[in-house]
């Protein structure tokens, strides 16, 4: 069955950078859109960045600029880049995948399976 790891998160000052990454199990990665999204406490699941099979990539507002989305299809892994860390970015960073749409996905219900998801900390 598919099956979505993501490791990365941590603690980290306003300013720093983390990377994130997700590896992808029981499906051919190459052909699918991948997703990253957040969840702050109190707050809903919202969309960071995507990824087609093409490279092409797309990212929130509040991250452009901040966040760079890369996949490396040899390791079936998508990654998260992020510099300039706010405490507003703060939540726990999920990765999915879409399985049933091209392009860019952005909307919640368009990605099929999700990971565990990892903490990311901005401390001020």
């Amino acid at each position: 069955q598919v099956q979505l790891v993501e490791s990365g998160g941590g603690l980290v000052q306003a300013g720093g950078s983390l990377r994130l990454s997700c590896a992808a199990s029981g499906l051919t990665f190459s052909r699918y859109p991948m997703g990253w999204f957040r969840q702050a406490p109190g707050k809903e699941r919202e969309f960071v960045a995507a990824i087609n099979r093409f490279d092409g990539t797309y990212y929130a507002d509040s991250v452009k600029g901040r966040f760079t989305i890369s996949r490396d299809n040899a390791k079936n892994t998508v990654y998260l880049q992020m510099h300039s860390l706010k405490p507003e970015d703060t939540a726990v960073y999920y990765c999915a995948v879409s399985m049933s749409r091209g392009g860019l996905p952005a909307g919640i219900n368009e990605y099929d399976y999700w990971g565990q998801g990892t903490q990311v900390t901005v401390s001020s």
